[in-house]
């Protein structure tokens, strides 16, 4: 388990308590059961046709991470597969470039030929690190083989959710030098040749951790996951909108419509317009003295996807941006992703 998985941890191990009587209402589970199980599933990557999921599973501890890939045939997905290019390194967090193109992905697998794979260190523990990687989409419609991301973008080993806006810009979570003691989100600003060094992205006191950013594609508004002072648990979901002068304003907390006492984080806009994914840890309300269970009885429960490991969820907050000048390009609401 790397340093941010430990954190997480330790906010699951602080709400559990409090998600444990967390009814899971609002915005719909993601594949009960195909795709959400009673392991962990995060970061959910949509294609553009809204067919394919791409997303992260993994156990418990976080410590044997994979990629996944499920289809969708009418309201019903495929069972997920393991992604072509994944199943050997620990790697994790897919996110689909905006014209699908492209899947960027984090992971420890040696940047190149010869090298050795990728250590992070904190202090004196040492966990598998990170580096940006991306598989181009091939003209059969296969996936190439992974590409490592040379330069300043991977100056470290501790780079978490990617996240791409249309201009080839790349928003990103970290510890680096200049987050505090916590994690920022920084992004990397696509060029000619390259990209930019990151830069942080200003959202307000370094004291309060940022992780995991969803930029929209034209970048008018960033969702990403953290703690401002006023979240329901550990970690919330929340909303900065680009401003005029090209800052962005003060993180919104996105309520307790998309948010619960249980851990949020790992967000992801949908192919539609107002579609938001997340990862939360929310398991059904439990009621005592409960009907007595039989060895099939709990077994079932307890390897049920609402079982307090971290599940895939689907939100519509297309109010939200509409309240804020926000409009969609062309398009519906979100389509019928449960």
């Amino acid at each position: 388990m790397n340093l941010r998985n430990l954190a997480l941890a330790v906010c699951i191990a602080a709400t559990y308590a409090a998600s444990a009587a967390v009814p899971a209402t609002g915005g719909e589970l993601v594949g009960p059961g195909v795709i959400s199980t009673g392991l962990q599933e995060t970061s959910a990557a949509l294609t553009p046709d809204g067919h394919t999921l791409y997303f992260m599973r993994s156990d418990f501890a976080e410590a044997d991470d994979t990629i996944m890939a499920s289809r969708r045939s009418g309201d019903h997905w495929s069972t997920a597969q393991v992604a072509t290019f994944s199943g050997r390194w620990h790697d994790s967090e897919p996110t689909l470039s905006p014209d699908g193109k492209r899947l960027y992905f984090v992971s420890n697998r040696p940047p190149h030929p010869g090298d050795a794979p990728v250590v992070a260190q904190m202090g004196e523990r040492k966990f598998a690190g990170t580096n940006l990687w991306y598989v181009e989409r091939q003209p059969d419609g296969a996936w190439g083989p992974p590409v490592h991301i040379d330069g300043a973008f991977n100056d470290g080993a501790m780079i978490y959710n990617p996240s791409v806006a249309a201009n080839g810009d790349i928003y990103f979570s970290a510890h680096r030098a200049d987050s505090g003691k916590a994690y920022q989100i920084y992004v990397a600003h696509r060029r000619a040749h390259g990209y930019t060094s990151p830069q942080r992205v200003e959202l307000g006191d370094l004291a309060h951790s940022r992780m995991d950013p969803a930029v929209d594609a034209q970048g008018r508004f960033l969702v990403y996951a953290g703690n401002e002072g006023d979240t329901l648990g550990s970690a919330d979901i929340y909303i900065a909108f680009r401003q005029a002068d090209g800052s962005w304003g003060k993180p919104q907390h996105l309520g307790d419509g998309v948010n619960s006492p249980a851990l949020e984080n790992a967000p992801s806009l949908g192919s539609a317009f107002g579609e938001l994914y997340i990862s939360s840890a929310r398991r059904d309300e439990m009621h005592f003295p409960k009907p007595r269970d039989n060895t099939t009885t709990l077994q079932r429960r307890l390897q049920s996807p609402l079982n307090g490991s971290r599940n895939l969820w689907r939100f519509d907050i297309s109010d939200v941006l509409r309240a804020h000048g926000i409009a969609p390009a062309h398009g519906p609401h979100p389509a019928n992703a449960s």
